[in-house]
Formats: C-alpha cells, sequence, structure tokens
C-alpha cells in the first residue's frame, strides 16, 4: 500500500469519511501508533481542494497540546494526496456509542459535553471554526473521555454548507441554519452543532430527525424545538428553554460559549432535582428549617450523605409510612408541574382608588375618582445570610440581571470568605461574582474571584474556562 510514506508500517484501513480515508498505522520513527486521514481519490485530483485540505490541517495543528482536542503529528502529501497524522485513541467515537448503546444518562452526557465544550471554544478563541461537530467527530480515549477531530476540515473541501450538491447530505442533521442557507459557518455554527449533538446523546434521536437529509436540513431553518421530555420520559422539561437557545434560528440569540450552554444544562437539571428535593424535606421534617439547596450556574449542589439516625424499632413503621407519604407526594408534584418551564410570575403593580377635590377657574368644586399605579417594590433577598445572597444573586444572574446580582454576591463572597472546603457555597459564590464581572465587561476585577472558585473545586472545568477567557478579554 503505497499512499503513505515509508515510514509509516503495518497500514490498516479503519474507516471512511466524507472526504478522507482514515488509516491505523505504526510510525516507525517514534515508535508509536497513529491514526492518517488521506484524502480521497475523488477530491484528490482537484488542486485548490488539496491545498485547501494542507492548509486547514495546519492551522488546526496549531491547536494541538489543547485538552480534549486531536493531537495533529504531522501534515503533508505523497503522491499527491495530502495526509494528516493523528494520535490515535483506541476508544472509538460517540457516534458508536450512539449506535451500540442509544441514549446515554445525564452525567455522563453533561461530562463529554463539557470536554469537548472546551476544546471547541478553545478554537474559537484562536480564530479556527470546526464546521462539522457531530458525534463521528468526538473520539473517545480508552479512559472514556472526549477529544474533538477534523478542525477546519469540512471547510478545505468546501463542506461547510449545503452549496455543493450531495457533498455534505450525511452530516445535514447537525448542519446550523444558516449553514442550512448556504452561508458559511462561524463559531455560533460551531455552538449549534453541539446543541444538537447534546440533544441526541440524552434522547437517543437528533431533534429534526426526518426521512431524508434534505428534509432535515430544512427542518433546521423552519422547525420549532421539539421537547426533550417528550423524547425521553425521564428527562425533566427544564431543560427546553436551553435547548430552546442553543438551537435559536438567529446565531445572535444562542449561548455565547459551548461552555455557557452545558453549564446551563446542569444548572436546569439541578433545578428540576432541587424542586424534588425540596418537597421531601419539607413532607420528612415539617418543623426543621431546611437550608435553601443551591442551584449556582455551572453545577447542581453535591449533597454529603447523612449519616445514619438511631432510631428505636417503634419508630421504623412511622418513619417508613412518612418516608412513603413523602415520595409520593414529591413525585406528584413533579409530574404534575413538569411541562415547559415557564417564567416566575412578576409581581403586579398596585392600583388603588382615591378621590380628589378640583377647583375650576370659576369657583365651582368637583370630585373626581381617579385610580393610581403605584410600580411593585424591587425584591430582596429572603435572607441576610451570605447563603441567602449568593442564592438571590444566582437567580439575578439567570434572569440576565447581572448588576442587580453584582452588590448580593460582592457581599456573598466576603461574608463566605476563608469557609473552605467545609462549606462548597464559597466556591460557587466566588464563581458566581468572577462570572458576574466578566458579563458586564470588568475582566481584571473578575480574574481573583475565577482564580478562587478554581482553588476550591479543582474538580470542575468551567471556573478555568472562565478564568481563561477573564485573561484574555479586553
Amino acid at each position: 500500500m503505497d499512499i503513505l510514506p515509508p515510514r509509516y508500517r503495518g497500514t490498516q484501513q479503519v474507516g471512511r469519511g466524507g472526504m478522507a480515508d482514515i488509516y491505523r498505522a505504526t510510525d516507525s520513527a517514534l515508535g508509536r501508533t497513529v491514526a492518517i486521514k488521506v484524502l480521497a481519490d475523488r477530491y484528490a485530483g482537484d488542486e485548490s481542494i488539496r491545498a485547501r485540505f494542507t492548509r486547514e490541517a495546519l492551522a488546526a495543528a496549531r491547536l494541538s497540546g489543547q485538552r480534549h482536542t486531536v493531537t495533529i503529528f504531522d501534515v503533508g502529501e505523497h503522491h499527491e494526496r495530502p495526509y494528516i497524522v493523528m494520535e490515535y485513541l483506541g476508544g472509538g467515537s460517540l457516534e458508536d456509542v450512539l449506535r451500540a448503546e442509544g441514549a446515554q444518562p445525564p452525567q455522563r452526557v453533561f461530562t463529554w459535553l463539557e470536554q469537548a465544550a472546551q476544546a471547541i471554544d478553545a478554537a474559537h478563541e484562536q480564530g479556527v471554526v470546526h464546521r462539522d461537530v457531530k458525534p463521528a467527530n468526538l473520539l473517545l480515549d480508552r479512559d472514556g473521555n472526549v477529544h474533538v477531530a477534523d478542525f477546519g476540515i469540512a471547510s478545505a473541501a468546501g463542506l461547510d454548507s449545503l452549496t455543493l450538491t450531495g457533498t455534505v447530505l450525511g452530516t445535514a442533521g447537525y448542519l446550523s441554519p444558516e449553514q442550512a442557507r448556504g452561508d458559511r459557518a462561524t463559531p455560533a455554527s460551531d455552538r449549534y452543532a453541539l446543541a444538537v449533538v447534546a440533544f441526541e446523546l440524552l434522547t437517543g434521536k437528533r431533534p429534526f430527525e426526518a426521512d431524508s437529509p434534505t428534509a432535515e436540513a430544512a427542518a433546521h431553518v423552519n422547525a420549532d424545538v421539539p421537547s426533550v421530555c417528550d423524547q425521553r420520559g425521564d428527562l425533566p422539561c427544564e431543560l427546553d428553554p436551553v435547548f430552546d437557545k442553543a438551537l435559536a434560528k438567529d446565531p445572535e440569540s444562542r449561548f455565547a460559549s459551548c461552555a455557557e450552554f452545558v453549564a446551563a444544562l446542569r444548572a436546569a437539571m439541578a433545578d428540576a432535582a432541587g424542586v424534588t428535593s425540596e418537597l421531601a424535606l419539607a413532607a420528612l421534617e415539617p418543623t426543621t428549617a431546611t437550608v435553601p439547596i443551591q442551584r449556582p450556574a455551572v453545577r447542581a449542589a453535591m449533597a454529603a450523605p447523612s449519616p445514619p439516625l438511631r432510631r428505636s424499632r417503634a419508630l421504623v413503621p412511622l418513619l417508613a409510612l412518612l418516608l412513603v407519604g413523602a415520595l409520593a407526594g414529591a413525585l406528584a408534584a413533579y409530574f404534575l408541574t413538569r411541562g415547559r418551564a415557564s417564567p416566575a410570575a412578576a409581581p403586579q403593580p398596585k392600583v388603588t382608588t382615591v378621590f380628589r377635590t378640583v377647583t375650576s377657574p370659576n369657583g365651582q368644586t368637583t370630585t373626581v375618582r381617579q385610580q393610581v399605579t403605584t410600580a411593585p417594590a424591587a425584591p430582596t433577598p429572603s435572607g441576610t445570610g451570605p447563603h441567602a445572597l449568593n442564592d438571590e444573586g444566582y437567580a439575578r444572574m439567570r434572569s440576565g440581571d447581572y448588576r442587580g446580582a453584582l452588590p448580593l454576591l460582592q457581599q456573598a463572597v466576603q461574608g463566605l470568605r476563608g469557609a473552605g472546603p467545609a462549606d462548597p457555597y464559597e466556591g460557587f459564590a466566588n464563581y458566581n461574582l468572577g462570572y458576574t464581572l466578566l458579563q458586564l465587561g470588568r475582566c481584571k476585577e473578575a480574574i481573583p474571584y475565577l482564580q478562587a472558585a478554581r482553588r476550591l473545586e479543582p474538580q470542575r472545568v468551567e471556573p478555568g474556562q472562565a478564568l481563561a477567557r477573564a485573561k484574555t478579554c479586553k
């Protein structure tokens, strides 16, 4: 097989994509297994495509070293067929997972999405657009971590829209509306495609799945976003508004980054779980004040397991009865309220009837009846402690009121300073404050709070992602 330079031995074809053949080989010079993409025969005769393939591959090689990005070792051409040599991961792709297993558990999906988001956002910061985000390009290593492959390769053959008849219809299920209309892909297009992947991983099917690629591409442009809880009954409908935004027809209406999209999914799942938890706690312990469940912008609070209770045999039947009642009440409330999330009712203006005495120029007096409308008072935190201040600040963040959230979060961080691992709210509050400052354009001020959040929650990727943004924004 003389399609690769002699240094690559034991070549075996392991796949075939829309524009390239994929091989596994051993790099005899370095003694390691590699994956090699070779431009397909039907494109190799087109000099302009060969040049673009090489140019895009070199641009993607700049991303090597970024976390969760497939590393490119070499780019070259052999017998007028360009090739790209990259690391061989050996765990298959998310497309393989979907074919074998279907829909995946939400927490596993969120972890994969966070890893992909980190790679895609990093590429966007360096001016590289992927243009073909799909499960087949999200590769798994042997530990089950996602790595994004094929940055910019779709553009190399002009495959980032439907403008070339028949060439990209195989991935029409992940095309953004602007790509389906024939426009060039942008970072917002990649974010849209990742949302399609998320929908598919959670439900087992693409949001606009259709009998033909052409019909599916048209649905991206015209159809409404379906509900995830209609597709999979055990998913909460609180996820629906997140997908409505992520799959908006207008690119400007989508999330500003892939990381923000995944954070919103986690927060929505936490909101759904939090309602049930609060109902169960209230039913089991009606006389005990409960601590508000935190719903931070990037994660659900992880409640530590409670120590076993010491109880007598006589209390067991009573506790069992209370537990059954609590669970039944919580489940009933959940299923009765699991329709699409709607905004909380805003405080209504107060209308008061008053009577005024009016004197006319000729001296006559008349009593006039008027209705006076008084604007509702601005909401205030339900408590004054740092936990309540953080909760209220987060609620205002969720509504887009970052200016209103700022003083509340500043007080929360001040009140929680030094709490450390014993109180996870310190990490939540520092992230929320740093993210709020970032949204307000005060990037330098955000940095110390995001650094603190990363130190306090080293297992989370979002503080590091936000910190990277804060260090590069102007």
